[in-house]
């Protein structure tokens, strides 16, 4: 029998979900990248959503849906999750899946660089409870400052690939997406409007909350 690692023995305590399956199949089918978040910390993102109530999420990166229907299903009653695309076939995609899931009524896709959607969202004077930041790297600390600025009180922040796959713990490594986590990760620890800690499993997982 093989040596398990401690994520691999963790992971297969975990029950197959069929629909996430289905998801991570169709991601593989259509070419796109396979880099949805891991089976564990999809887990943890429904358990911290319903855990805080959470009633309205801002998810940046949908990708095919796979952290979309982790997020939603944690959703409060009557409660939205808002996904930020920059790629409307992506967007397409993972509409579908959460429809699928039975969760279509759920979501709404906006299509763009999330940094212009995240200033329509100020303008229109949104505010969310919990946060997902999925999406290009070098961004991280923009996407920051933007969800800290649309955070209900309390509101949790959460940022995936903290570690980058080794990069960011390489001093070696100084191109901008890996000193602009290690800004990231910095500010999550130490920035004094948040209470934060970094996960150094799979690869990484940031937790804040805005207080």
């Amino acid at each position: 029998m093989t040596e398990l690692n401690a994520e691999q023995y963790v992971e297969s305590l975990l029950a197959e979900d069929e629909m996430l399956g289905k998801v991570k199949e169709a991601i593989r089918a259509k070419g796109m990248p396979e880099i949805s978040i891991a089976a564990g910390y999809g887990k943890l993102l429904t358990m911290l959503a319903k855990i805080t109530g959470a009633k309205s999420i801002l998810e940046i990166g949908a990708l095919g849906g796979y952290s979309g229907i982790c997020l939603a299903r944690g959703l409060s009653g009557g409660g939205k999750l808002i996904s930020l695309e920059l790629k409307q076939e992506y967007a397409d995609v993972a509409q579908q899946h959460l429809r699928e899931a039975g969760l279509g009524d759920k979501v709404e896709y906006r299509i763009g660089e999330a940094l212009d959607s995240l200033a329509q969202l100020e303008r229109e004077g949104q505010k969310f409870d919990l946060f997902f930041i999925d999406a290009d790297k070098g961004n991280y600390p923009n996407y920051l400052e933007w969800a800290i600025k649309l955070a209900n009180s309390g509101a949790i922040i959460l940022g995936d690939n903290t570690l980058m796959r080794g990069r960011t713990v390489d001093p070696s490594r100084q191109g901008n997406s890996v000193t602009q986590m290690r800004l990231f990760n910095d500010r999550i620890v130490n920035d004094p409007r948040l209470e934060g800690v970094i996960l150094p499993a799979y690869d990484g997982l940031a937790i804040a909350r805005v207080l």
